[in-house]
């Protein structure tokens, strides 16, 4: 579940002009009228020394089009909030309260469980769950809302998981068939400092509610949404549809959460599928302090520092765009190197060289692994040849290692330079030149990580042998007495180092193993191939994330503006 970028609640209603008052006017008369529905919490200082805090850590790591002028925007502004407004306020806090709200079986039960963590109001499959609304808060501010009007008609909960400063308030349906339900839940939607709405991807269309959001944009509430129950291949076509609706309605600035579909369940979600949610909230909740402004100058200040940080959310959405693209290189660039191991592998270049070498020398004539079946195809030998043959084969598997070990580490090498190409150039994405040079070249990390995964892969082949064995020894069929004949005369890992070899790409090893193991041969082989072709395709995605771990920079993430973009919200409610 993620807020849609470039996502901002609804623009609060323009507050009246500020008649010009004397010096010693009281200050708190003068925040009244310069607010007209502030988050209760947050104070005009809390919301300018978040804004400062949150400009102050923001960068831009890709040099793309506008990015001067962005760092340059960003230094005016950290002046501009540290400067001139934060000296210019003071104090006053009261809780917000926040009414998640939605129509019938909407799931807005079982989201405020959820980012509680426990269950504090009624969810369930029966209709309607929520016949009495259920306020929750934190114990600390039990002090601050125990005077507020809207507790004569809520049943009162408090939990430490709520934020301080803020109260979440499950409401009845919208469109509950109870008349009383329907008019609690509108009257409760006049009460809210924010309106969290919750919808479905069966339910997004119906009329009623936004009905009921058009209503709450005309009166200046702070609008986010929940898209809930969402299955993962309709989500982009419900999200766009969604997002359109939105616009239509004038709701194209309010933050758009998905929390996918988990299928039937009790109880409540898990909580990373709320996290965003949970954040969110968190981030509108600030410390428990008074709220003061000084008056006209500060209303100036305050509307002129909008374009501002429009602007800088802007270029961060920039930013994280220009990331996104070229994360999308890079993983076009990988996907060759990918398939060309694997075409390596399973066409034997393993077996080239030292490998192929050892092999005829174990096998040549009076050699420990010649003749490993008797004429009639059973497994030659008993335990004293079996602990021959495991001595002999550990040469072997060390060229096993090694071949391995290359053919992955060239695949690392391949991947370098397909990626390095893919950000260098005229063709490169913007950005690319960025990562390019945050891109640490990584040789010995790469030989070490081949080496690993090599030994990891032989490894893979003895304990695939011995799960071949354990099988074995609990079958009664011919071919698992074939399969515990060749243990005892070739051993484990002597039948491991042959398996190993096989799917490295000898055919002699091939041979050996079906003549030992039957039908069991080729499916070990193939097992032994796909795993190595799989730590091919992971060695190629250490060079991806080697060449993107610039990408993984706070602000080049996906919703970065959307920290900016919901201080400058908080901002709009203040003013």
């Amino acid at each position: 579940m993620s807020a849609h970028p470039g996502t901002v609640p609804a623009r609060p209603a323009p507050s009246s002009s500020v008649p010009d008052r004397d010096a010693g006017t009281d200050a708190r008369a003068v925040a009244r009228d310069v607010l007209v529905r502030p988050l209760a919490q947050t104070s005009l200082l809390d919301a300018v020394k978040d804004l400062r805090r949150d400009v102050d850590a923001t960068t831009f790591p890709l040099d793309i089009a506008g990015v001067d002028a962005a760092r340059a925007s960003r230094a005016r502004l950290v002046d501009q909030l540290g400067e001139h407004l934060v000296p210019r306020l003071t104090e006053l806090s009261a809780p917000a309260v926040v009414v998640v709200s939605g129509s019938t079986g909407a799931g807005k039960s079982t989201l405020v469980n959820s980012i509680v963590g426990r269950e504090v109001t009624a969810a369930g499959v029966l209709r309607p769950t929520t016949r009495r609304p259920v306020l929750v808060h934190h114990p600390l501010d039990v002090d601050l809302i125990s005077h507020h009007p809207v507790l004569e008609s809520v049943e009162v909960a408090q939990d430490e998981a709520v934020p301080r400063g803020i109260a979440l308030l499950d409401a009845p349906d919208l469109d509950s068939v109870l008349d009383s339900n329907r008019e609690s839940a509108h009257r409760l939607l006049e009460a809210a400092d924010l309106w969290l709405f919750v919808t479905t991807a069966a339910r997004y269309g119906d009329a009623l509610p936004w009905q009921v959001l058009e209503a709450a944009v005309e009166r200046g509430t702070s609008i986010a949404m929940v898209l809930n129950r969402v299955p993962a291949g309709s989500l982009p076509a419900v999200r766009g549809d969604l997002l359109a609706r939105l616009r239509e309605h004038g709701l194209a600035g309010s933050p758009l959460f998905v929390v996918p579909d988990v299928g039937p369940h009790s109880g409540p979600l898990d909580a990373s599928l709320v996290a965003p949610v949970a954040r969110w909230l968190a981030m509108l909740a600030g410390p428990d302090r008074a709220r003061t402004v000084v008056g006209r100058t500060l209303r100036g200040a305050l509307a002129a520092l909008r374009p501002w940080v429009d602007e800088l959310a802007d270029a961060v959405q920039a930013q994280a765009d220009a990331a996104a693209h070229v994360g999308q290189v890079l993983d076009e660039a990988a996907a060759l190197p990918v398939a060309d191991a694997e075409v390596a592998i399973r066409a034997g270049t393993v077996a080239d060289g030292a490998v192929r070498a050892r092999w005829t020398e174990l096998t040549a004539a009076g050699a420990p692994l010649a003749r490993l079946t008797d004429r009639r195809g059973r497994a030659k030998g008993g335990p004293r040849h079996a602990r021959a043959r495991t001595v002999a084969v550990v040469p072997l598997l060390a060229d096993l290692v090694d071949s391995a070990a290359a053919v992955l580490a060239s695949a690392g090498e391949h991947a370098e330079d397909l990626l390095r190409a893919a950000l260098d150039g005229p063709s490169a994405p913007p950005g690319g030149a960025d990562v390019l040079a945050a891109w640490p070249a990584r040789v010995s990390g790469r030989t070490t990580a081949a080496e690993r995964a090599a030994r990891a892969w032989t490894a893979e082949g003895a304990r695939a042998v011995r799960a071949l064995l354990a099988a074995a020894d609990q079958g009664a069929e011919l071919e698992s007495d074939r399969v515990r004949a060749a243990a005892r005369a070739v051993g484990p890992d002597a039948l491991a180092a042959v398996a190993l070899t096989a799917a490295a790409g000898v055919p002699g090893a091939a041979d050996g193993l079906a003549a030992l193991i039957g039908t069991h041969a080729e499916p070990l082989v193939e097992h032994l191939r796909d795993d190595l072709a799989d730590r091919a395709r992971d060695q190629v995605g250490l060079e991806r994330d080697a060449a993107g771990s610039t990408l993984s920079d706070p602000d080049l993430a996906e919703d970065a503006s959307s920290r900016l973009r919901l201080r400058l919200a908080v901002l709009k409610g203040l003013t």
